[in-house]
């Protein structure tokens, strides 16, 4: 069985992360591809973060209907930082031993692969799919984890979550960014509207 493995905040999840994991799936013909919604990431701050549960509600949101699509809470429910290598080891306890995975990042991830927690061990867990774009550079990839990478030719998605969020901020559309349902998600629960007037990770609710 092969399994592509796709983290990140997906703060919110839009149609970019979407189109990457059809991409990969098809063309390494993945079985599945598991949306894996990050708790505490290592190297980002919470400023602006939802919620980890919201988080994880509008990625469910997103993906459902696609049976090549699943979410896992994994990461959610540890406890205190987050790291890929446990991760990837509790996912081929749930997969088993035989399954083949397959990490699904991008460039700039890939090539700070060398800071990552015990990214030898990483690497010899699973491969990696890297989705690259025009002006990528995997050169500055350690030349040992090289023959352990993919590279993916991802589509180009001119919006980014840090976008999308600011334009909720703003109060301007997401509409054709983000699937209706996100769309819908982050207005009924006033996500990413600022300080005083939304939740943001942290922030305590009625």
């Amino acid at each position: 069985m092969k399994v592509g493995l796709f983290g990140g905040t997906f703060n919110p999840i839009h149609y970019g992360h979407l189109a990457i994991a059809t991409f990969a799936r098809e063309a390494f013909e993945l079985n599945r591809v598991m949306f894996i919604p990050s708790g505490r990431p290592p190297h980002k701050t919470r400023e602006g973060m939802a919620p980890a549960h919201d988080r994880y509600q509008m990625t469910v949101l997103a993906t459902h209907g696609d049976s090549h699509f699943a979410v896992s809470p994994v990461e959610m429910e540890r406890r205190g930082k987050s790291y890929s290598v446990e991760t990837v080891e509790e996912m081929l306890g749930f997969f088993g031993e035989a399954a083949r995975l397959f990490f699904i990042v991008g460039t700039d991830a890939m090539v700070d692969i060398v800071n990552w927690e015990r990214a030898d061990e990483l690497v010899k867990l699973c491969e990696f799919i890297v989705a690259s774009r025009p002006g990528s550079d995997l050169r500055k990839v350690a030349q040992k984890y090289r023959r352990r990478i993919h590279v993916l030719k991802a589509p180009i998605f001119g919006m980014s979550s840090t976008d999308i969020r600011q334009r909720v901020r703003e109060g301007r559309s997401v509409h054709y960014l983000v699937p209706e349902l996100v769309e819908r998600y982050i207005a009924d629960h006033r996500l990413y509207l600022g300080r005083g007037s939304g939740r943001l990770a942290g922030e305590k609710t009625e």
